[in-house]
């Protein structure tokens, strides 16, 4: 550039004037793609300016904004987004260039226009690219004004918000049968199938050990202050009592004496169980156990007898017991609390007396959860069934003019620690407020699937796929505990 070029405003830049940048910069080719348009590599060889030097420099043609002079075509990618506009109204042009709406300032913003970010504007005026476009002065102004204005940061801070939403993840192990139930034992995962139980390591690669096989596990819980596991397994469906230190032996072979010991012990002589519960008061533990016809209640009888001892039995039920639960009203009274096809009943432990407490206009039902409600006692219930909830008291009476409404049919109901329940669907999984019923959650699957609740700790859930004659795998999914109750 001259060096006696005198110094002007960029008001008294005659833009009309300019060269156009269409003739200034030779395409020479594609190198990418930019989220706007395609980025070239241009060459200013056949510039009047400099005309000895041949000097490159990159840019990026906005599709929709450059005109098909340059070759570029004028149409936007199907869902390609609109980028969106700074506070001057203009799409990514930097403060320092604000377009002027006159018809001669088209030549030059038709350019910038299209490719400047405040960072790549700054880039080209320091290495001379825009140069034939300004006088001496007002390209030195510009870089100034660019330096002193930049709006680059170079240690950026994620400014998202933290995902609220829970996320659902799978293990990879396919398990070639069926999978029925699982427990938590520590952080690892007692998984029972239909021919056998496995220990997924989730402390490490998910590697699945086999420690028991040939024998089908229906039902588990991990009681560790015990070292017990409480299993329904085995053709009769017993219930049957593993101990921890030799499940673990099996693993680790460090403990000859345990591997010489029977690992398993019998509840009683009880064939056909359907369903059992453990429920916890004050230092008792009960184990509440649902018969083809009958209920029977034991509770755990420390050292020196240490298991599950015999304390009432309740046969020829009116109904068959699919699934059982226990309470203590008002610390008082135990009561046996079961659903069966007919809805759901009670029996007043002390007496004996067997009533009904809910029985639907339906004939015949599925029952998939008793929950009882905090703060009542134990004497309030949301008692779950095909694809709805109600509310009553342990005496049959409705307490909330509320039914909680599945948004289909669930193939598994389950109450989980942060007082809501969820329902696993062919179509979504849905998470509700047990004190309410209100929706605080719903997963879409992409495809309809069944699933089945195993177990839950914490913030994870897990929950298998269900595939008859197929291969099954374990999902978890983590619930922010904190952001849970907005999402």
């Amino acid at each position: 550039m001259s060096e006696n070029a005198p110094t002007r405003s960029l008001d008294e830049i005659d833009l009309a004037a300019l060269r156009d940048p269409a003739g200034i910069f030779e395409l020479v080719e594609v190198v990418g793609n930019g989220t706007y348009g395609q980025v070239y590599k241009v060459s200013e060889s056949r510039l009047t300016y400099d005309s000895c030097r041949s000097r490159q420099a990159l840019i990026l043609l906005y599709s929709n904004s450059l005109n098909c002079r340059a070759g570029v075509s004028n149409s936007r990618p199907a869902g390609h987004l609109r980028p969106k506009r700074n506070h001057n109204g203009y799409t990514n042009l930097p403060d320092v260039v604000q377009p002027s709406h006159s018809p001669t300032d088209s030549k030059f913003y038709r350019l910038v226009s299209v490719l400047f970010s405040s960072f790549v504007f700054s880039l080209l005026l320091e290495f001379h690219v825009l140069s034939p476009l300004f006088p001496d002065s007002r390209f030195e102004q510009l870089k100034m004004e660019v330096r002193k204005g930049s709006m680059v940061n170079v240690n950026p801070t994620n400014t998202r918000p933290p995902n609220d939403t829970p996320e659902i993840r799978k293990y990879k192990k396919k398990f070639n049968s069926e999978i029925l139930c699982a427990a938590l034992w520590g952080v690892n995962l007692l998984v029972g199938t239909e021919n056998g139980l496995k220990l997924l390591d989730r402390s490490g690669q998910g590697k699945v050990y086999p420690l028991i096989n040939s024998r089908r596990f229906q039902q588990m819980d991990v009681l560790e202050g015990l070292n017990l596991l409480i299993t329904i397994s085995g053709k009769k469906n017993k219930v049957r009592v593993y101990y921890l230190a030799w499940l673990r032996n099996k693993i680790l072979h460090n403990d000859p004496e345990v591997e010489k010991k029977q690992g398993w012990t019998t509840v009683g002589e009880m064939e056909g169980c359907v369903h059992y519960k453990v429920v916890k008061y004050e230092r008792i533990k009960f184990l509440v156990i649902a018969l083809k016809n009958a209920v029977e209640v034991y509770a755990w009888a420390p050292k020196p007898y240490h298991k599950f001892m015999a304390f009432k039995s309740f046969a020829d039920l009116p109904h068959r017991p699919v699934l059982v639960d226990l309470t203590v009203e008002e610390g008082q009274r135990l009561k046996v609390i079961y659903g069966s096809c007919a809805g759901f009943h009670a029996i007043d432990v002390d007496s004996g007396n067997n009533y009904d407490i809910y029985i639907p206009i339906q004939s015949h039902v599925i029952p998939h959860a008793i929950v009882f409600l905090p703060n009542s006692d134990g004497m309030e219930m949301l008692l779950c069934y095909e694809d709805e909830g109600v509310y009553v008291n342990t005496y049959g009476r409705i307490i909330k003019d509320v039914v909680l409404q599945w948004g289909e049919m669930p193939t598994s109901v389950a109450h989980i620690c942060s007082n809501q329940i969820m329902g696993w669907g062919e179509k979504a999984i849905e998470i509700r407020s047990v004190e309410t019923g209100h929706l605080d959650g719903v997963f879409m699957h992409k495809r309809a699937q069944r699933l089945k609740f195993l177990c839950e700790r914490n913030d994870k859930v897990f929950f298998a796929s269900v595939r008859s004659g197929g291969s099954s795998q374990v999902y978890f999914m983590t619930l922010n505990r904190n952001c849970i109750m907005n999402w």
